[in-house]
C-alpha cells in the first residue's frame, strides 16, 4: 500500500479525534470530579485520590501486562485491526455503562472506569503500531503531530459542548449538572464510535508474507516475544529509550489524569479547573502541529528536551499556585508542550524499531507507558497520605506531592541524552535479520 496519502493518514488520524474525547472528557475532567464530588460523595479528599490513582494503576497494570503479548500475536497474524476494533468496542460499552451508576456507587464506578481505560490504552498499542503503514519514515512526525493534534481538536470540542452542557443545563432539559455529566458520558461513546469508522475504512495494514491463524498465530506470536527478549543484549538504543520514555511520560501522564484532582484538593473552583482543561485543549491543537514542524528542524530529540524543560518547570511551579490565574497561565504553557512531547515520542521510537515488528514493539512502548502511570498517580497518592499522615493538611500534601513528578522529567532527559537514533536504526536491522525478515 501507498504511505502518505491524504487518504489513509487522514483515516488514521481520525482515531486520535475520536478516542481522545475519553482521554478529555473522562479521564482528565468528569471523572475525577464527579468520582469525588458523587460516587465519594462524603469521603476525604485525600482518600477518593488515593482510590483514583490506584484505579489508573489497576488499568495500567493490566494492560502493561498485555501489551507485548498481543502485540506480537497481531503482527504474525497481520491483525492490528481486530485487535484495535475489539479494544475500542470494549471501551465504548464501559464508558456509556457509567452513565447507569448511581450515587455513592464508588465501586462499581471504579470497575467501569478501569475496563473503559482498558480499552482506550489497549487500543492506543494497535492504533499507534499503525503509523509504519500511513507514514514515510521522513513525514512521521508530521504525521505523528497530526493525529496528536486532531486529537486535542476533536477532543476539546465534545469537551466544550459537555461543559455547556453542565454550566447550563436547563438549556439541554437536564434537571442539574449531576444528569448532564453522566449524559455526557453517553456522548463520548458515540463520539468514538463514530468517528472511529475513517480508520476501519481507509487505513490498511502492511502486508504479513504468511500470516498465521488463529491458534498458530497465538504460539508464533509468543516464539516472537521470546526472541525479543533472547534478542534483548543487542537493543541497548531502544531500551535506553524506554527507559527514558518510561521516566518522562509518567510525569506527563500523571499531569494528564491528576490536574483537576489536584486543583480541587488544593480548594479551587470545579468549573475554573475545566476552563483550564479547555485552554489547554485548544492551545494543543495547533502547538503539536508545530512541535512537529519544530522536530523536522531541529531534530526530534532537540525537541523533546523542549519539552521536557518546560514540563520540569511547570510541575514545580505548580506546587506554590495560590490564584486561578495562575492555573490558568499553567494550562497555556502546558497545552504548548503537551502534544509535542506525546507525537516527537511516538514518531521518534517508530523510527529505531523494526517495521515488521511494529505491534510488538509498541506493545512495549504502552507497556512502559503504563507502567509509569502505575507508579506516577500511586506516588503522588501515597505521598500526600503519608505527609497528611504526619499531621499537615491537606492542601500541603497535595503541594508536597506534586513535586515529586519533577523528579521524573529530569531523570527522563538526562537518560535521553545517551539515546542515538543511527545506533538505532542499525539494531532494527539486525533483529529482523535475527528473525529471517528482512525489510
Amino acid at each position: 500500500m501507498q504511505r502518505d496519502t491524504r487518504k489513509t493518514v487522514f483515516g488514521w488520524a481520525m482515531y486520535d479525534w475520536a478516542n481522545s474525547a475519553f482521554a478529555t472528557t473522562i479521564m482528565a475532567a468528569f471523572f475525577p470530579i464527579f468520582f469525588k464530588k458523587f460516587w465519594s460523595a462524603g469521603a476525604d479528599p485525600v482518600v477518593s485520590t488515593a482510590k483514583l490513582g490506584m484505579a489508573n494503576s489497576i488499568a495500567g497494570i493490566m494492560v502493561a501486562v498485555a501489551a507485548p503479548i498481543l502485540g506480537a500475536i497481531a503482527d504474525r497474524s497481520g491483525a492490528k485491526k481486530k485487535f484495535l476494533l475489539f479494544f475500542a468496542f470494549m471501551g465504548v460499552v464501559m464508558t456509556a455503562s457509567l452513565y447507569l451508576v448511581s450515587k455513592g456507587s464508588w465501586v462499581m464506578a471504579i470497575v467501569l472506569y478501569v475496563m473503559a481505560t482498558i480499552g482506550f490504552s489497549g487500543g492506543n498499542v494497535f492504533y499507534d503500531s499503525l503509523i509504519t503503514a500511513v507514514s514515510s519514515e521522513k513525514r512521521m512526525d508530521l504525521v505523528s503531530a497530526l493525529g496528536f493534534s486532531m486529537g486535542y481538536l476533536g477532543g476539546g470540542l465534545l469537551f466544550a459542548v459537555n461543559v455547556w452542557m453542565t454550566l447550563k443545563p436547563a438549556t439541554f432539559g437536564f434537571a442539574d449538572a449531576g444528569q448532564a455529566v453522566r449524559f455526557a458520558f453517553l456522548t463520548v461513546a458515540l463520539w468514538w464510535a463514530l468517528f472511529s469508522i475513517p480508520l476501519f475504512l481507509f487505513v490498511h495494514e502492511l502486508p504479513v508474507k504468511k500470516p498465521d491463524g488463529a491458534v498458530s498465530a497465538v504460539a508464533a506470536g509468543l516464539r516472537q516475544l521470546r526472541l525479543t527478549f533472547r534478542e534483548i543484549r543487542h537493543l541497548k538504543v531502544i531500551f535506553t529509550f524506554l527507559v527514558a520514555y518510561w521516566l518522562y511520560i509518567d510525569g506527563v501522564d500523571t499531569i494528564i489524569r491528576m490536574a483537576l484532582d489536584y486543583g480541587m484538593s488544593i480548594g479551587f473552583d470545579s468549573n475554573d479547573l475545566i476552563l483550564a482543561l479547555l485552554i489547554t485543549q485548544f492551545v494543543g491543537f495547533p502547538s503539536a502541529i508545530a512541535f512537529g514542524w519544530l522536530g523536522g528542524k531541529i531534530g526530534t530529540k532537540r525537541a523533546i528536551y523542549i519539552t521536557i524543560a518546560v514540563y520540569s518547570a511547570v510541575t514545580i511551579y505548580a506546587a506554590f499556585i495560590t490564584h486561578k490565574n495562575e492555573f490558568f497561565l499553567l494550562a497555556i504553557v502546558i497545552g504548548l508542550v503537551q502534544g509535542g512531547v506525546q507525537a516527537l515520542s511516538r514518531s521518534y521510537y517508530a523510527r529505531i524499531i523494526p517495521v515488521d515488528k511494529s505491534a510488538e514493539f509498541f506493545g512495549f512502548y504502552n507497556l512502559i507507558g503504563k507502567f509509569s502511570v502505575v507508579i506516577g498517580p500511586l506516588l503522588l497518592g501515597l505521598t500526600a497520605l503519608f505527609v497528611r499522615w504526619m499531621g499537615y493538611s491537606s492542601d500541603t500534601a497535595s503541594r508536597i506531592s506534586i513535586l515529586s513528578i519533577a523528579v521524573l522529567f529530569i531523570a527522563g532527559g538526562v537518560i535521553l541524552y545517551f539515546v542515538d537514533e543511527k545506533a538505532g536504526k542499525n539494531e532494527a536491522r539486525y533483529l529482523s535479520a535475527a528473525d529471517g525478515i528482512i525489510k
